[in-house]
């Protein structure tokens, strides 16, 4: 299947998301059809600030056509913030979308996580990942914490680097999550790899964009 994606929210995600998909074709000896269109990071972070749901579906709509026009069959977005707008985008979406929230929730359910941490976007903390992992009670920073984690992790993925101190707010976040009773922490955002590569962490991970990329890839190659 040809797949389009739309990326670049943010750089970091992007190559994040790239490298794991021609990773799992390159091990599977297929090659992959794929078509990408930017979206700008500055305008998602103004949308989501406003909580503007339709401008941002807007903004998909019209690189979603973009990719259809280029021979798409299906897209799916980079980020997880980036899915604030997911029904407004669904509702007007000229392909079918590969959901991240559907695909961490099947994760989920297959694993049988019943509390789960998380850290990333305020968004994906404030809804406890969209409300998307229904029997699962979902655990987020709070206060001065949050508002921590938030900073850290927009500053993260504009740049598309990650600082020490940064990491270390992440850490403790996660730490006391787990101290919550979490299982395992969720990634709550695409460019957490930045912050934890490969995967390496001192305490158990879900990667949601781990998982994303992978349910792209098995798409692509169908």
């Amino acid at each position: 299947m040809h797949v389009g994606m739309i990326v670049g929210i943010g750089p970091a995600a992007t190559d994040f998301y790239y490298r794991t998909i021609i990773t799992i074709a390159e091990a599977r000896g297929a090659t992959l059809d794929l078509t990408m269109a930017h979206a700008d990071l500055p305008t998602l972070r103004r949308n989501l600030g406003a909580a503007d749901t339709q401008a941002q579906a807007a903004v998909y709509l019209r690189l979603t056509e973009g990719l259809k026009a280029a021979g798409a069959e299906a897209v799916a977005i980079t980020s997880i913030a980036g899915h604030f707008c997911l029904d407004a985008f669904r509702a007007v979406s000229p392909l079918p979308v590969i959901s991240i929230l559907t695909e961490v929730n099947n994760a989920v359910k297959a694993a049988g996580h019943r509390r789960l941490g998380i850290i990333g976007n305020n968004i994906p903390m404030r809804t406890r990942f969209y409300g998307a992992l229904p029997g699962t009670e979902v655990l987020a920073p709070e206060g001065e914490m949050q508002a921590q984690v938030h900073t850290a992790y927009m500053d993260m993925a504009s740049r598309g680097a990650v600082t020490e101190a940064e990491r270390d707010i992440f850490l403790q976040a996660g730490h006391a999550l787990m101290a919550q009773g979490a299982e395992a922490i969720m990634l709550g955002g695409t460019d957490l790899a930045l912050a934890f590569p490969g995967g390496q962490a001192p305490f158990p991970l879900l990667d949601c964009a781990g998982i994303h990329a992978a349910a792209i890839a098995r798409a692509a190659l169908d």
